[in-house]
């Protein structure tokens, strides 16, 4: 008999949620020797020109990399590696020049903190490169920096290039490649969810539905930032892009199929995956799919929408003139960066990040370069990691940044009791840095647990404390992680609702405009598709939201799982939308305007209400319609989720 917890013991769970290891994709074996050799390069190099402290600033520099090196495509790599180390070099230079100045320090990093939150609103990449902006300038403000005021950036910013330069060394044999094979697996996730049609367990398929959004996400923003760099037309990247335009009508039809409860011949999965190993390996010859005869309406939208994908992937020349480029192309570069810096200067989140960092960061700061206490640059560094709030929640990364911390303090204690500093530190160095990226992917803790003798060990090349600085830099962490929970947390009680409330109302209110879009006479398929699109991208984000607000106490954490069932409800609208608009595409009776206005107005009503109140509450609702209307099901749908009520 499996033993059970007594009542009185048994753990919270957004206590067990946060101590839950994340699902981890295969090892990236590749990264983890690229992390061995550029964080074990330069303190070798070094130690061989007796400079050992050079080579300790270079490999910090290289961690910045490794942390950095997330993506599979060249030209991605070098945006989320070489672009932040530009600003990891601002930032330790502005950081050195205050360096054991008192309020002016306090003062120039705080500054530093607000801009740096600012900015990390923007993006991916600039999120990346305001974390390392603020990351350096602590380092910098609270190390003694050995050698001339520019030998500090240059060292650092070589490190990160050193893991640039290897992650490039295979860029022309494999140019093209991961592209595909990106492509290639949102094909593979679609027939997944295919498959998951016929499950009897709704959750499972709204997994498989939820993966496939984030495929597409990942696949789109891969293809169009190579785009970006091309103004004309490439051959390459067009047919990519068309495949995936290509994908569309399948993913339209699934729901379709689903709400219809029919379920599809295990032919018609095998067939997509026969379509995506043919856009892994680049064939263009014939392909046979042997599809079965379609016996309904949805059997024959799936049927129409793989006859016309399999003719897109075979086909051995795209013309770009040809393709519906239904996305849009990206605006030119100049135009993208004002556009960016406008929206950051005009925001209120933006702000609300910025001031909310600097405040945490200032406060770190003067207790450092204020209170005539030994404290560390680690307090600062401490709340630089914890309030990412696009990296996960403030307190959950609070709680696992001081249980990791824990546990590389463990490893680091083992590390500089037991091996002599000098050329020890190599072999020891190319063990550790390949734990950064293999735990990266199992969750917050796992990596501070990782990170953390690594930077111990660099600390320790550069002020010689040896076992010395173990335990105040467990004070300091610790300290640091009371600072975010109290200034960035407790203090703004809002920041769920901005975080998470608004952002639900705002993808209703959008879904109510895709339902009038999605039945107007006339309407561009272009702008259709663009909907939809950002449509399931915004609900992704919102789920994404949702799961991190999950693993906060009460009351946030009882606030988000009561809502969590409307955020499936408006997922499952959203399908019931496209599942009707695939139906009348395919003969069916379209709706009438006075139905489309009906569930329109219903769930702007529902947006409104969602943005005003705390609490959810059960609606009534007076969805009327003929029976035999392809909105029928969709009616359902809006009527489920107006009537859901939280508990009190």
């Amino acid at each position: 008999m499996p033993r059970e917890f007594p009542i009185g013991l048994t753990p919270p769970d957004w206590l067990v949620r946060n101590l839950r290891p994340e699902q981890a994709a295969p090892l990236n074996w590749p990264a983890l020797a690229r992390a061995a050799l550029a964080m074990a390069l330069p303190l070798a190099a070094g130690l061989a020109v007796g400079q050992p402290a050079y080579g300790a600033l270079a490999s910090m520099g290289a961690l910045s990399g490794v942390i950095g090196d997330t993506a599979d495509a060249y030209r991605m790599r070098i945006l989320n590696i070489a672009v932040p180390q530009l600003f990891g070099a601002a930032g330790v230079t502005a950081g050195a020049l205050v360096y054991d100045q008192g309020w002016l320090t306090v003062a120039v990093i705080t500054g530093i903190a607000l801009i740096s939150g600012m900015i990390s609103t923007i993006g991916a990449v600039s999120s990346v490169s305001g974390l390392l902006l603020l990351l350096n300038s602590v380092i910098g403000a609270g190390l003694p920096m050995p050698g001339a005021w520019w030998l500090t950036p240059v060292l650092m910013t070589g490190g990160g290039l050193l893991v640039l330069f290897l992650a490039l060394l295979a860029w022309p044999l494999r140019s093209g490649v991961p592209e595909r094979s990106a492509v290639a697996a949102t094909y593979r996730t679609v027939a997944d969810q295919l498959t998951a049609i016929g499950s009897t367990d709704a959750e499972e398929y709204d997994r498989a539905r939820h993966i496939v959004t984030e495929s597409l996400n990942e696949s789109y923003d891969l293809i169009l930032a190579r785009r970006a760099r091309y103004r004309g037309r490439s051959r390459d990247l067009t047919r990519m892009v068309a495949q995936l335009n290509a994908i569309t009508p399948v993913v339209e039809a699934a729901p379709a199929v689903r709400i219809a409860g029919e379920r599809l011949p295990p032919e018609i999965p095998a067939a997509v995956h026969r379509i995506a190993d043919a856009i892994d390996t680049g064939y263009t010859g014939p392909l046979e799919l042997g599809l079965p005869e379609p016996r309904s309406e949805t059997g024959r939208a799936v049927d129409h929408s793989l006859r016309h994908l399999t003719e897109v992937v075979t086909s051995p020349d795209v013309d770009p003139r040809g393709i519906d480029d239904r996305l849009g192309r990206p605006a030119a570069l100049g135009i993208r960066t004002s556009r960016a810096a406008r929206n950051v200067v005009l925001s209120a989140d933006s702000w609300r990040y910025g001031i909310r960092l600097a405040l945490c960061i200032g406060i770190a700061q003067a207790l450092v370069s204020l209170v005539p206490v030994p404290r560390s640059y680690w307090v600062a560094l401490t709340v630089t990691f914890v309030l990412k709030p696009d990296f996960g929640s403030v307190f959950s990364r609070a709680l696992l940044r001081a249980l990791g911390t824990v546990v590389g303090l463990v490893v680091a204690a083992t590390v500089l009791m037991l091996v002599p500093r000098g050329w020890w530190d190599i072999p020891v160095m190319m063990v550790l840095a390949p734990l950064i990226p293999a735990l990266t992917r199992r969750g917050y803790g796992f990596q501070t647990a990782a990170v953390t003798p690594v930077i111990l060990l660099l600390s320790d090349v550069l002020n010689h404390q040896g076992t010395g600085l173990l335990l105040p830099r467990l004070l300091d962490s610790l300290m640091g992680c009371g600072i975010a929970l109290t200034a960035g947390y407790l203090l703004w009680p809002e920041s769920w609702r901005t975080r998470v409330g608004d952002r639900l109302a705002n993808a209703v209110a959008d879904t109510a405009a895709y339902v009038d879009l999605a039945f107007e006479q006339g309407a561009d398929p272009a702008a259709r598709a663009r909907m939809r699109r950002r449509l399931y991208r915004d609900l992704s984000t919102v789920r994404t939201e949702f799961q991190r607000a999950l693993t906060e106490p009460p009351p946030a954490g009882r606030r988000a799982a009561a809502w969590w069932p409307l955020v499936v409800a408006v997922e499952r609208i959203v399908d019931a939308t496209t599942a009707a608009r695939v139906r009348v595409r395919h003969g069916a009776p379209p709706p009438t305007r006075a139905e489309v206005d009906q569930i329109a107005l219903q769930l702007r009503e529902l947006a409104d209400g969602v943005r005003e109140a705390d609490t959810l509450f059960a609606v009534r609702t007076d969805l009327t319609g003929p029976p035999d209307s392809v909105l029928e099901p969709l009616r359902q749908e809006v009527a489920a989720a107006r009537a859901i009520t939280s508990p009190h």
